[in-house]
């Protein structure tokens, strides 16, 4: 046999060979999938509600209009630190100094009329004593004169004097008994007009002190929206009033915010929080929850769903106060900001990346003879077999011999990238976290590859 013969047949032998060893690769790469992989490791968890809202003072009034009138003095200003009794503003107060200066008056001269009245009764009750004292002795005169008239003793005309002198006794006794009366009634009178004053006093009084305004507590002026010269009015009905200012105590600083229904339930009261505000950039501040709204409010119009008389699918929001710890100086209401509420809190639990998490039905997880037994099977099966077939199973891929299996977990609480896992796993097992496409479609069984290198972005040149 030649040479060229023998080259000829070795290279025939040689590309056969390479093209059965290409034949082979290529079946063995047909239904390979190419996955990212992480490991079950322990981690520290932390489950956060997160929710936005602004701040509010924990003790803030609104001090409105008492009274009409002009205003003649403001004693603060916008932003102005006051003690509480201090000073903050004057209305006109011209005639409801008056009318204290008349009810004033006006009791004072009852308060005498009243001492009159009272030395009056006493008089009359001397002219009384008097009387009765007299009458008691025209009494016995009488009785005594009556005796010896009977026997002769004295005349006549002693008789009927003793007689006289008894009548206008009991006359005047009566007199003083009817003097008496009237004293008394002109007592009470005076002491009723007393009283009837001293309401006037204190009704003028409240009228003038409603002129004048005092802080009620400790605190800082937030709102000033009237000057000095206005004229203020009182609400009436469904008319509101003027408001003076508004004063907040600033010592006490919370943050209302508003937590999106799915998450209120995790809530509780006395839970640690961190708040962020807007207008301070790069600081976060600690703080607790202290209370929790009851009532769900809509969030597309802000009313609670106590004050609408239909049913809403809308979102719907709660209420919930934390209060700062440490609130800094230059704070101030109104600002915007947004807190992280810690509701949950776990240490060195086995976790996985939250996208590794996937879903899969009984049927789903089926493979080879056992599902076609399965759907075979359906036409006779009860309605409880089709639907447990249906019935959703939360676990992950873990990688065995290189193959995906999927491995039922339980779940404890997540955290903003991780995910606590307290069933199914042991720590350092290889679970498949992407890619997300994959994860939708990968089967049990399935032959995988590892690529955990980053993906190179595209980068489309100007």
């Amino acid at each position: 046999m030649s040479t060229w013969k023998k080259i000829a047949i070795g290279g025939g032998g040689l590309l056969a060979l390479v093209l059965m060893v290409s034949f082979t690769v290529f079946q063995s790469h047909k239904n390979l999938v190419t996955v990212q992989t992480g490991k079950v490791q322990p981690l520290d968890l932390n489950s956060v509600v997160s929710a936005s809202g602004e701040i509010k003072p924990k003790v803030y009034v609104n001090v409105g209009a008492n009274a009409f009138g002009r205003i003649t003095r403001l004693y603060v200003k916008e932003g102005d630190r006051v003690k509480k009794g201090q000073l903050l503003a004057q209305l006109e107060n011209v005639q409801s100094t008056a009318d204290v200066n008349a009810s004033q008056a006006s009791l004072a001269a009852a308060q005498t009329d009243a001492l009159a009245a009272d030395a009056a009764l006493k008089t009359a009750l001397a002219s009384l004593n008097k009387a009765n004292a007299d009458y008691e002795r025209a009494k016995l005169d009488w009785s005594r004169a009556q005796g010896l008239f009977k026997d002769a003793l004295i005349a006549k005309s002693d008789y009927d004097m003793q007689k006289a002198n008894y009548q206008t006794a009991e006359a005047v006794q009566a007199q003083s008994e009817a003097q008496v009366a009237q004293a008394r009634a002109q007592k009470d009178s005076a002491d009723r007009h007393i009283g009837q004053y001293r309401a006037n006093l204190t009704h003028a009084t409240d009228v003038l002190q409603k002129t004048t305004y005092a802080a009620p507590f400790d605190g800082v002026i937030t709102n000033l929206p009237v000057r000095e010269g206005e004229t203020v009015v009182v609400g009436i009905q469904n008319s509101p009033g003027s408001t003076l200012m508004t004063l907040a105590d600033m010592s006490i600083i919370t943050a209302e915010v508003l937590v999106d229904e799915t998450d209120i339930v995790n809530v509780k009261l006395g839970q640690p929080a961190e708040v962020a505000i807007d207008a301070i950039p790069r600081k976060t501040f600690k703080a607790i929850v202290s209370e929790i709204g009851n009532n769900a409010i809509v969030r597309s119009t802000g009313v609670s769903t106590s004050q609408q008389t239909t049913a809403s699918q809308e979102a719907k929001d709660f209420k919930v106060v934390v209060t700062l710890q440490d609130p800094p100086t230059e704070i101030r209401p109104g600002l915007s900001t947004t807190a992280k509420i810690t509701t949950a809190s776990r240490s060195n639990v086995l976790a996985i990346p939250i996208q590794a998490l996937t879903v899969r039905t009984h049927a789903d997880l089926q493979t080879g003879p056992e599902k076609g037994a399965v759907q075979a099977a359906g036409n006779d099966s009860s309605k409880k077999d089709k639907d447990k077939a249906k019935d959703e199973i939360q676990g992950v891929f873990i990688i065995r011999s290189k193959k995906a299996e999927f491995v039922p977990v339980e779940t404890g609480i997540a955290g903003s990238t991780d995910i606590e896992v307290l069933k199914g796993l042991k720590n350092g097992d290889e679970i498949i976290t992407g890619s997300y496409k994959v994860l939708r479609t990968l089967r049990p069984g399935t032959s995988v590859k590892v690529d955990n290198s980053v993906p190179k972005k595209d980068v489309t040149e100007s």
